[in-house]
C-alpha cells in the first residue's frame, strides 16, 4: 500500500500535554473541596474530550449533571490560563515533521481536544509545518471515535481512507482509525499502554516517531 497522508492526534502523540491538563483539573477539584489526582492518573483520564476527563476526574458520588457543566466551565476557564505550562513538542516529533514535509506528505490533526485550543497549540508548538486542517471538539461535530470527524478529514485531504496512516496514544485513537478505514497506527510515547492500542487494533506500533517513515518507502 503507497501511503499519501498523514493523521496525527495531538495529546499524547504530537505533544505532551498531560502536566497542563492535570495541573487545571486539579485546581478545579481543589476549588470544590475534592481530592486531586496525581499527573499519571490523567493518562487514562483525558482523550475522550473535555467532558469525559472532567467526570473522570470528579469522586464518582459527584456526577450528577450540573456539577459536571460547571466543573467544564472551571476546567476550560483554568486550562486557558495554563495550557503553555509545561506543554511540548515529544522528542522525534520535529524531525518527523520536517521528514513528512520533505516528501510533500499532506498533513493533518484530528484530536478530541476543544477545537480552540487544539488552533493555539498549533500556532504555539507547530507552525513551522504545513498542516491542511486541524479539526478539534466542537458543536455539531461527535468526537472521536465517531467517524464523522475523521471523515470530513479525510474529504478535506482527498485521498481514499485506506491511502491515510492515522496515529494515536489511545484506544480512542485506534477505534477512529478501524471506524473511518484508515490505518491504526498506535504510539507508545505516549498516554497509554501497548496493549491497549492493540487490544484497540493498531495494525502498527511505534517507539519513536521516525519510525513512521519507513512505513512510507
Amino acid at each position: 500500500m503507497k501511503y499519501k497522508a498523514v493523521v496525527f492526534d495531538m495529546d499524547g502523540t504530537l505533544l505532551d500535554t498531560l502536566a497542563d491538563l492535570a495541573d487545571a483539573m486539579n485546581r478545579v477539584l481543589a476549588e470544590h473541596g475534592f481530592a486531586t489526582h496525581p499527573v499519571d492518573a490523567y493518562r487514562h483520564f483525558v482523550g475522550s474530550g473535555a467532558s469525559r476527563l472532567v467526570a473522570r476526574a470528579l469522586p464518582a458520588d459527584r456526577q450528577d449533571e450540573e456539577l459536571r457543566a460547571l466543573c467544564l466551565q472551571s476546567f476550560l476557564r483554568e486550562y486557558e490560563s495554563g495550557w503553555r505550562n509545561k506543554t511540548c513538542l515529544y522528542e522525534g516529533v520535529p524531525e518527523l515533521l520536517g521528514a513528512l514535509a520533505a516528501r510533500k506528505i499532506p498533513m493533518a490533526v484530528l484530536t478530541n481536544k476543544p477545537q480552540a485550543f487544539a488552533e493555539l497549540c498549533m500556532q504555539e508548538f507547530l507552525s513551522r509545518w504545513d498542516f491542511t486542517l486541524t479539526l478539534g471538539q466542537m458543536p455539531g461535530v461527535a468526537v472521536k471515535p465517531d467517524p464523522a470527524g475523521p471523515r470530513q478529514v479525510i474529504r478535506h485531504l482527498g485521498v481514499q481512507p485506506e491511502e491515510i496512516l492515522y496515529l494515536g496514544d489511545t484506544d480512542v485513537d485506534m477505534f477512529t482509525a478501524v471506524n473511518a478505514g484508515m490505518h491504526p497506527v498506535g504510539v507508545l510515547w505516549g498516554f497509554r499502554a501497548e496493549r491497549e492500542l492493540l487490544d484497540a487494533g493498531a495494525a502498527v506500533l511505534l517507539r519513536h516517531p521516525m519510525e513512521l517513515v519507513s512505513l512510507l518507502d
